[in-house]
């Protein structure tokens, strides 16, 4: 018996339907099957070129086709030409819009969107991960964002929520004692967002952390000259840089999020 001919027809890659076919094929042991993908049939001749081929190897279409018109074709000509064809999408589409109770999109290819932009959220946290808290100073020439701020000004909670929405973030903690990395007056200043807070209210967060931790609320970090004198050293270097500063004070996370996507969108 000759090898049988599958063809897997779609109008954008390809991939779910040849999926389901090679799915479909395992169940029967020992069966082989000769799988020709063709992607992005949006056309009528390219249907009647395909049907003309699957005739002529006395073989099968299986197809994921979105828009009516082409996959109504379709279904008509490998009637016509009594060739077993296989319509994935269209039937669940169509209980799909009964039950949304409205009509779908019909463009191709918008799984492979969703799966691109999971991709790239990934891709952000993962840069978020790496180039947290000054870590590498290199992720800052490759960052879509760059927060720099003292220390507890949510730098690292803002550049994972902002990794959420796929922008690759950098941090850089400043500190007095410590020169900020190079790179950091290398980026565009554009690219770079200060965080800054009132002394009163750091010293409130720094306190917390410390009875948290065990530790003795009265140790440096939460002094209120020495914080005040870290903010000192913030405006010089957010100076330095000529970056924009937002006084995240009294704001929650997702309030700074927003405002700095804003910003970023209105520079595209």
């Amino acid at each position: 018996m000759a090898e049988p001919i599958i063809y897997v027809v779609s109008d954008s890659v390809g991939e779910t339907a040849e999926l389901v076919t090679k799915a479909a094929i395992s169940q029967f042991n020992g069966s082989n099957a000769l799988i020709k993908r063709i992607p992005y049939v949006e056309e009528r001749s390219h249907i009647d070129d395909i049907i003309c081929s699957a005739k002529k190897d006395h073989g099968m279409i299986v197809y994921t086709l979105v828009k009516p018109e082409i996959r109504g074709y379709m279904k008509t000509m490998t009637e016509i030409h009594k060739i077993n064809g296989i319509d994935i999408m269209g039937p669940l589409m169509d209980t799909f819009e009964k039950t949304f109770e409205y009509a779908p999109l019909n463009q191709p290819g918008l799984v492979r969107m969703l799966d691109e932009d999971y991709f790239k959220r990934v891709e952000a946290i993962e840069f978020a991960v790496k180039y947290d808290d000054g870590r590498d100073p290199r992720g800052l020439l490759s960052a879509d964002i760059i927060l720099v701020g003292v220390s507890r000004t949510s730098k690292t909670p803002l550049s994972q929520y902002l990794a959420l929405k796929s922008y690759k973030v950098a941090n850089v903690p400043v500190v007095p004692e410590i020169d900020p990395p190079e790179e950091l007056f290398k980026v565009d200043p554009k690219r770079c967002i200060g965080l800054k807070i009132s002394p009163e209210k750091l010293n409130h967060i720094r306190r917390e952390r410390l009875i948290s931790l065990g530790l003795d609320d009265s140790a440096s970090y939460a002094n209120i000259e020495r914080i005040k004198r870290e903010i000192d050293y913030f405006d010089a270097i957010a100076n330095r840089i000529n970056c924009r500063v937002i006084d995240v004070t009294n704001k929650a996370v997702e309030e700074t999020a927003n405002i700095i996507i804003n910003l970023m969108q209105r520079e595209k």
